[in-house]
């Protein structure tokens, strides 16, 4: 029986979703692709397993390391949710793929609490009743986190624009922003 247009684009999308075939199709080639070995850094302790390649960083550490506060909402690099820092530098890990992270130093929220304790930018967003829900808190703490190695100090307009890819439904962001003010010890006044 000759496949239509959407029966093709059905076929795709489950191959595309969960890398294995459409189970209602029995006529599909069963080949997969072979697992590769990466060794990397997960806050501060060394990791190595074997993934897919087509395994994006986001899946690697909530599925494979159990690592579940790196969020996913729009898995397109658009929403934040998914920011980790790597090598020092902020990323959207649903966007890298494991394998590029071959090698690489990251931190994900849960590196940020020192023995089981808020560190100060946490606890200077808690302070400032930064977030609502909490979706989006562990993107926004990571791209705070890069953005305050880099400048200790940011100015108002340094961090809006800084956390111009990070989006909150709940807030207004100014509690956001006020909460970052107190964690580099600058007033918003």
């Amino acid at each position: 029986m000759p496949s239509n247009g959407r029966t093709l684009r059905r076929e795709l999308y489950a191959k595309l979703r969960t890398g294995r075939p459409d189970p209602d199709d029995h006529d599909q080639d069963q080949n997969t692709m072979s697992a590769v070995e990466v060794e990397l850094t997960v806050n501060g302790k060394r990791q190595r397993a074997s993934v897919e390649p087509r395994k994006t960083l986001a899946d690697f550490l909530r599925d494979d390391l159990g690592l579940t506060g790196t969020h996913l909402g729009c898995e397109h690099g658009v929403c934040g949710a998914c920011t980790v820092v790597v090598d020092g530098e902020p990323a959207r890990s649903c966007l890298m793929l494991a394998v590029q992270a071959r090698g690489a130093d990251i931190v994900t929220v849960e590196g940020l609490s020192v023995d089981g304790e808020m560190n100060p930018l946490q606890q200077a967003l808690w302070d400032s009743h930064g977030f609502q829900c909490g979706f989006c808190t562990p993107g926004f703490l990571m791209q705070i986190t890069a953005l305050l190695a880099e400048n200790p100090s940011p100015g108002e307009a340094e961090i809006r624009e800084a956390l111009s890819g990070n989006i909150c439904r709940c807030t207004g962001y100014e509690n956001i922003i006020d909460g970052v003010l107190r964690a580099a010890g600058v007033t918003n006044s």
